[in-house]
């Protein structure tokens, strides 16, 4: 039986971790070589970081920072932010990265997934979705990018079902409206995208109590990521698996 998994998130900007809510306001967490190694005491099963503002400034991922941080992990370790095109995931990779995610771009030029999948494997390609709700609407989401001030209009449900069948391994689901309001996950939203992809999906945003986890994994995610419960101290890795083994999930210990 595959586990469900916990994911501590790293949004990193100048060499330090940031939250804001719904990508704006950013604060100072910490330092990512620190966080990553208490993270993976506390019982982590992969962590993910992204270079927030490597996109928006036009550049590539920091990478020595994220070697400096594969230095002090023997979990798997995703890595995003200003990936182009596959010679970028390659230096992530070489950086130390098991995954790379790609978001702004892949909009922009889909066979960039394609060409990640077919140059590494599919297990290295992530596609991170960063889903809002169409004004006025309940059940319907479009994709956003450029943290949320580009509108594309593009359908989330349509986008990750072309990125699964582009190559995309695995797919990371921001819920927008929810990134740092630790309201819940969108549930709906998950659902959603579990119908019609057949790849895992991880939750993200939004959380802020162990049900928060529960609902999501139960609404079809294989795995949830959270970044403020555990930055602010709310909450270790390991006390949410035991509340989540108690809720008969399958977690690794």
């Amino acid at each position: 039986m595959l586990t469900s998994r916990i994911i501590p998130c790293l949004d990193v900007r100048d060499g330090r971790v940031v939250k804001g809510v719904r990508f704006q306001g950013l604060k100072d967490a910490g330092c990512p070589v620190e966080l990553a190694k208490e993270y993976e005491a506390q019982g982590a099963d992969e962590l993910v970081f992204l270079d927030v503002s490597a996109t928006p400034e036009g550049r590539s991922t920091h990478r020595h920072t994220v070697s400096e941080v594969r230095a002090q992990l023997s979990i798997p370790m995703t890595t995003g932010g200003g990936v182009r095109v596959a010679d970028d995931a390659a230096l992530l990779l070489e950086a130390g990265a098991d995954k790379v995610g790609v978001n702004t771009a892949a909009v922009s030029n889909p066979q960039l997934i394609s060409d990640i999948a077919n140059r590494f494997g599919s297990q290295c390609a992530v596609v991170a979705i960063d889903a809002a709700l169409i004004d006025g609407s309940e059940d319907s989401w479009e994709v956003v990018t450029q943290s949320g001030k580009n509108r594309t209009g593009k359908s989330a449900i349509a986008w990750a079902k072309e990125a699964v069948d582009r190559g995309a391994g695995e797919i990371l689901l921001t819920s927008w409206d929810r990134d740092g309001t630790r309201s819940g996950y969108d549930l709906a939203l998950l659902r959603a995208i579990s119908d019609v992809v057949n790849v895992p999906i991880i939750a993200s945003g939004g959380a802020n109590e162990p049900l928060h986890l529960a609902d999501a994994l139960r609404a079809g995610a294989d795995a949830v990521l959270a970044a403020s419960i555990f930055h602010e101290g709310d909450y270790t890795v390991g006390q949410l698996k035991e509340y989540l083994r108690k809720e008969k999930f399958a977690i690794r210990l």
